[in-house]
């Protein structure tokens, strides 16, 4: 998402002399003025897309207010506050680099600065030279152009071909409805759910659509969606076994981790658990001993669950929650 911001101009110094009965010879008293306004981020955690600025793109901070006679100064003008979800990355427009990562709640960042207020000519003022009739215009604000991009902030990540039973998952285990039909890329915005289990610390879990094979050379959604998979802790590959699914699930998961290796080899490293979904299907028994050999030669823990009954799902959370738990003590002897 591109955006442009720009700061608020300095408001100018005044320049006055004080006219007072019975003082004939006043002296200087024009105030400064005052500071324009930053236009800032700040993460929010209530917010999970950037869809908001699609629909607009310049943002202009208020100018600061000029100075007064009587040494009054000018009010700074208020900051334009911009919420933004936690894991919003912000790059220059025009290099690519990036300039700031939000991650953390209510963190902020100063997209461009509002310039200083002009100094009334009271400030000019010396033995020698009593009566200055110059002051100083405010300072321009900065302005500048920027790329927004976000990496939702999620524990386990659902990875899967379209129509896997992604969403359907997601709406089982937490309080998440998406929308769910019939048809390809039926999810066209990341899905976040927290999901609750028995004693375990709550964990936030998120539907990545979109990624098929090609995604990294932006076929489907890929590029749009795959960036969300890097901050996740733990990937769940959903694999259809149905009789609907035309194609082979052990060349799906091959597939689907080719294109996570490519578009950054970090994800092929992430731990990943299996859920072999669609097991109401009568035909799905069949498929499910030739992948699950497949997934115990790689090492890849798999768990035969049907999304749609809740077959499978208290063993298949027991395994996330431990999978989780067990990360969180790693990091903890660090």
């Amino acid at each position: 998402m591109k955006i442009f911001a720009q700061a608020g101009d300095g408001g100018k110094g005044c320049i006055s002399f004080r006219r007072e009965k019975f003082v004939p010879r006043g002296g200087p008293d024009g105030g400064d003025g005052g500071k324009g306004g930053d236009v800032i981020l700040k993460a929010d955690g209530q917010l999970s897309t950037l869809l908001d600025f699609r629909y607009r793109q310049q943002y202009n901070a208020k100018r600061g207010q000029h100075g007064k006679g009587k040494n009054q100064e000018g009010r700074s003008a208020p900051d334009l506050l911009l919420p933004v979800p936690r894991g919003t990355i912000v790059r220059d427009a025009e290099s690519g680099k990036e300039l700031k990562d939000l991650a953390g709640e209510n963190e902020t960042f100063v997209l461009a600065r509002g310039g200083k207020g002009g100094r009334g000519n009271a400030r000019f003022a010396t033995s020698t030279h009593q009566a200055p009739r110059h002051a100083e215009r405010g300072q321009p604000g900065e302005f500048r152009w920027v790329l927004l991009e976000l990496k939702l902030m999620a524990d386990v990540g659902i990875i899967g071909f379209p129509n896997a039973g992604k969403s359907t998952l997601i709406s089982k285990v937490s309080a998440v409805r998406p929308k769910i039909a019939d048809y390809p890329f039926t999810t066209l915005v990341p899905n976040l759910g927290v999901v609750s289990w028995r004693d375990h610390l709550p964990f936030v879990i998120a539907d990545i659509p979109g990624i098929i094979e090609g995604a990294h050379r932006g076929a489907g959604l890929g590029l749009q969606f795959l960036r969300h998979v890097q901050r996740t802790s733990l990937l769940l590959h959903v694999l259809d076994l149905s009789s609907f699914n035309p194609r082979d699930p052990v060349e799906d998961f091959r597939v689907l981790n080719h294109e996570l290796a490519l578009f950054d080899p970090g994800l092929a490293r992430k731990p990943q658990i299996v859920a072999l979904n669609k097991m109401d299907d009568p035909e799905s028994r069949k498929r499910l001993s030739r992948i699950t050999a497949y997934l115990k030669e790689i090492k890849k823990p798999s768990y035969p669950i049907s999304a749609l009954t809740g077959e499978g799902l208290p063993e298949l959370l027991g395994a996330l929650t431990r999978r989780l738990d067990k990360g969180l003590k790693k990091e903890g002897t660090h």
